[in-house]
């Protein structure tokens, strides 16, 4: 397959990463989601939402030129079955794919929804830890400050301006209440608890003009912590 960086006609974004499952389609400058909190079923509600969403928009998936998929981090179950699901149908149709930061999406959607200038994004990780990374909005867009990390609540490091407001989202405030104490002015966004595949699709369009698009066998899931092997589909590892 050759890749192509033109601006995408159809795009299909996914994601499986946390608690939540959600798909979305932007075709004709038109945005169809399905979303649902349904933890331990994201392998049996991904495909109908993917069914559903191709339905709102009346079109075949044959139409679908590009394919997001939450890349992490997140639970390993759900990040292996939203990457899984990815290479089955980017094989099938042949067609590029893009990996979408998780905590990305979760920073995008405070920012597009809720105005958002500053956004401190976190996933419990269990066993004491906590996924976290910092944005701020350039131009609309959540851009990633310093590196996406895992570590104890204890050890985040705030590079935000504490001085102006700043937006917490995801589950990890939750587990770690403590995380509020980098700054006073932490806010705690409840409506932006997860991932969406809806704020995926912006990012992905401006991945996909910048080139970052692969084949699937380059297909990348994000754990963070570096003792989860991943695994292609048989005969393409």
């Amino acid at each position: 397959m050759t890749i192509t960086h033109e601006y995408p006609a159809c795009i299909l974004a996914l994601d499986t990463c946390t608690e939540s499952c959600s798909a979305a389609l932007q075709y004709q400058s038109q945005i169809y989601a399905e979303l649902a909190d349904a933890p331990r079923e994201h392998s049996q509600r991904l495909l109908p939402m993917v069914d559903s969403v191709l339905k709102k928009a009346g079109i075949s998936v044959d139409k679908v030129t590009a394919i997001a998929y939450g890349r992490g981090p997140g639970s390993f179950t759900g990040i292996r079955i939203c990457t899984s699901m990815t290479q089955g149908l980017a094989l099938g149709l042949d067609i590029p794919v893009i990996g979408i930061s998780t905590l990305a999406a979760m920073a995008q959607m405070a920012i597009r929804e809720y105005q958002a200038e500053q956004v401190l994004c976190t996933i419990d990780a269990r066993m004491g830890e906590v996924y976290w990374g910092q944005f701020v909005a350039i131009d609309g867009i959540a851009t990633l400050v310093g590196k996406e990390m895992v570590s104890a609540p204890t050890e985040v490091q705030l590079q935000l301006d504490t001085q102006t407001p700043i937006v917490g989202c995801g589950t990890g405030f939750d587990a770690y209440p403590e995380l509020l104490s980098l700054g006073a002015g932490i806010l705690v966004l409840d409506a932006v608890k997860y991932p969406d595949a809806r704020a995926m699709l912006i990012l992905a369009e401006i991945g996909i003009k910048d080139g970052l698009a692969t084949t699937v066998d380059a297909l990348e899931p994000v754990y963070l912590r570096d003792t989860v092997t991943w695994k292609k589909l048989p005969g393409r590892e």
